[in-house]
């Protein structure tokens, strides 16, 4: 395993440091002017927050990641400025001789959106772009570590690191877990905003996605499911998931939380990263530290971190409200995005300031399989949101997330290279990233 961290100084320094199987350590340096490039790079290839259909519409048209050799060039400006080349000699020297090994990745802020798994590792190709492809995800796990505040000495090892990597460990994996509700948020009905609004449904009408129903129907076969539901189809779109009914099935004891919604961040310049906030069935009358929209008052990381402490004298802080299980995920646009600022309090923060040891969350903003169908002429067929809830539902199943998530990444990854379909671009897979303490 690695440990790497970034700093902003101006330009960019990093460190890493080899446990376990290899030891060493290495530093690396990077000039604002290269790095300020890099970064433009990404995010002309990304939806921006804010920008609604016409900037989901930009990527699939223009952006780096709408076709398969603009992506890979994109990686590999993103690799010649940011990643040293001695680093990459060392991780595929430790994955010929004892398999593929962890690096854990401490961002700076200004490069917390970089999609690290995609960064090109053959540095010996052509100048035209010959050559092989070759992707730090194809060389090594790679995950996410919160910031050092937020981390606890050797919390969430367990999770990342020395697992068996066989798919059919997930039953040994059940069998050891705890007898706790896995709780699913799918697509909650958000009050005051219909379907087709900007905070509508994410997943379609419920009963209509066999894939998503197969997945309900797997977790009720396994154990108890909260909400309580006699069909799959009732765990989507209800209307009745709001604040006060979390915190009530988080206190009773949960091993899982998935949400699969919208997130709103908060902006990067503002520095207010608890005011990114996460939608639930919350009406105009909850009690709550964000101002109401339309009819609903919106969850934040604010709420999740100080409670009720500045409602009233009596008030309980958010970690007694919400305790978050050992595995969270938040499927929904830049619900990772809290890593972007210099004081990280945003929504992954708090689940894990709350008690997660791993929170599977995003860095950017999510197009919806609908967005696939309509702005980038994918087949109706598929539904490429529907594949990621259900690898990241698989992931937090297993005993080795970060394993599992990345090999569904690197099953995605091939069929990019392969076949280049718009269905398997990274805009979507790339996005997912586990934060762990």
């Amino acid at each position: 395993m690695v440990q790497v961290r970034l700093a902003d100084a101006g330009d960019l320094y990093m460190t890493w440091t080899w446990t376990r199987v290899a030891q060493g350590f290495g530093t690396g340096y990077a000039p604002f002017e290269e790095v300020d490039r890099a970064v433009r790079a990404l995010t002309a290839a990304l939806p921006g927050a804010g920008e609604g259909a016409e900037g989901m519409r930009r990527a699939f048209a223009s952006g780096a990641m709408a076709g398969y050799e603009a992506e890979r060039r994109l990686a590999r400006v993103l690799a010649e400025a940011l990643w040293p080349p001695g680093l990459t000699e060392q991780i595929r020297h430790v994955s010929e001789r004892a398999g593929r090994p962890l690096v854990r990745i401490q961002p700076s802020p200004r490069v917390a959106q970089i999609p690290w798994e995609l960064l090109a590792m053959d540095h010996d190709h052509d100048d035209d772009g010959s050559g092989g492809d070759v992707r730090l995800i194809d060389l090594a796990d790679v995950v996410t570590t919160a910031p050092a505040s937020l981390r606890r000495p050797g919390a969430g090892a367990d999770l990342v690191a020395g697992a068996d990597t066989d798919a059919d460990t997930d039953a040994d994996a059940n069998a050891d877990a705890d007898a706790d509700a896995v709780v699913l948020v799918l697509d909650p009905r958000v009050p005051g905003f219909r379907a087709d609004s900007p905070l509508g449904s994410v997943l379609g009408p419920p009963g209509t996605d066999p894939a998503l129903l197969a997945l309900v129907q797997r977790r009720l076969d396994a154990g108890t499911v909260v909400p309580p539901v006699a069909t799959p189809a009732e765990a989507f779109r209800r209307t009745d998931l709001d604040r006060d009914w979390l915190g009530g099935v988080l206190r009773k004891g949960a091993r899982r939380l998935m949400y699969v919604g919208h997130v709103r961040g908060a902006p990067v310049e503002g520095g207010q990263s608890e005011d990114g906030t996460l939608h639930l069935c919350c009406g105009p009358d909850t009690d709550g530290l964000t101002d109401v929209i339309r009819t609903h008052r919106p969850l934040s990381a604010k709420d999740l971190l100080l409670g009720t402490l500045p409602l009233r004298a009596d008030g309980v802080p958010g970690a007694h409200l919400w305790p978050a299980p050992a595995r969270v995920a938040l499927i929904a646009c830049e619900s990772g995005g809290d890593l972007r600022f210099a004081e990280s309090f945003g929504l992954a923060s708090a689940m894990i300031h709350n008690g997660a040891e791993l929170v599977t969350a995003t860095r950017w903003v999510l197009p919806t399989s609908l967005a696939f169908h309509r702005l980038a002429g994918a087949p109706e067929s598929v539904r490429p949101l529907t594949e990621a809830v259900v690898a990241v539902d698989a992931a937090h199943e297993h005993r080795d997330p970060v394993h599992s998530l990345g090999g569904w990444q690197r099953e995605q990854l091939d069929r990019w290279r392969t076949g280049g379909r718009i269905e398997h671009s990274p805009l979507l897979w790339a996005a997912m990233t586990c934060i762990v303490r």
